[in-house]
């Protein structure tokens, strides 16, 4: 395998980054998980996009442009002779000291990208469905932390993650502090109920994720099914008529059961099998040709 790493691709086992990395001392960096299918990034200017508005907002300076960073992106793919890809785009910091304080990352901040084959979700989870729980670890308060900053320190989703495969699960629900449904430690949410497709606004503390994005467009402007941004809670995922997830990795998986409550008749429903061919059929014709 070959990394990219401050622009050069190197094997797995020269990338390294140094103990003094910001990113490696308090997680002070920004990521973006990436998917290409048939030889094309999917929706690589939307993922630079908000890499560099991640970066904006903790004042990081990403040292090249996004033209030089969708190139390195492109290269790093071609170079593990990748057609579909997952990608692992990381800034940090850069090298500091032992303090708190940004001023004193003297070197610029470090690039990583990383290109492998993934598999998020076993094929017969997305046929019969996940079941979920209802995670105690809240989601940090937009307040304190915006939620369309995707930054190295994921331990808020992480201990949530722990709470999932503690109950022998993969996946668990996070709330907010008011008790609104937000997300789920990887994924977005959306139910639907009486033909109306939900999901929890990016206010409510849920990242405006790029597939989010992508199946909202699908249903509006495709499918023609109405969609509302607005909160709701546990009870309406208990009483949804059905229940998906979405996400770079996970794509659009169905859910049928949270809490051991079943969702309607607990199997994957209709319109979300409809959605997610449509965002298969999406993702595999469209997208930033990965060529020299």
């Amino acid at each position: 395998m070959k990394i990219y790493i401050n622009g050069s691709l190197v094997s797995q086992e020269e990338a390294k980054l140094s103990v003094f990395d910001h990113g490696v001392l308090y997680g002070d960096g920004i990521f973006e998980g990436i998917r290409a299918y048939n030889s094309r990034v999917f929706r690589l200017t939307e993922h630079l996009d908000r890499l560099w508005d991640s970066a904006k907002a903790i004042d990081l300076t990403i040292p090249i442009s996004k033209k030089e960073m969708e190139r390195a992106v492109i290269d790093t793919v071609l170079a593990n002779n990748l057609n579909d890809a997952y990608i692992r785009l990381i800034v940090t910091r850069g090298i500091g000291d032992l303090g708190l304080d940004p001023r004193n990352c003297i070197a610029p901040p470090s690039i990583v990208i990383i290109a492998d084959a993934i598999e998020l979700y076993p094929q017969d989870m997305y046929e019969k469905g996940l079941e979920v729980i209802t995670a105690s670890t809240r989601r940090i308060r937009s307040d304190s932390l915006s939620p369309n900053i995707k930054s190295l320190n994921y331990l808020n989703n992480i201990l949530a993650k722990m709470e999932a495969v503690k109950a022998g699960l993969v996946e668990a629900i996070m709330l907010n502090g008011n008790g609104y449904v937000v997300e789920c430690t990887g994924d977005n949410i959306f139910i639907i109920k009486h033909g109306i497709l939900k999901t929890p606004p990016v206010s409510a503390g849920a990242l405006e994720g790029i597939t989010r994005n992508a199946v909202i467009e699908l249903a509006k402007n495709r499918f023609s099914i109405p969609v509302r941004e607005e909160l709701f809670t546990m009870y309406d995922v208990y009483t949804a008529d059905e229940c998906f997830l979405t996400g770079t990795a996970a794509e659009v998986i169905p859910v049928v059961c949270a809490d051991s409550r079943q969702i309607a008749d607990g199997k994957p429903g209709k319109t979300t099998a409809i959605l997610i061919e449509g965002f298969k059929v999406l993702a595999r014709s469209s997208g930033t040709p990965i060529s020299k």
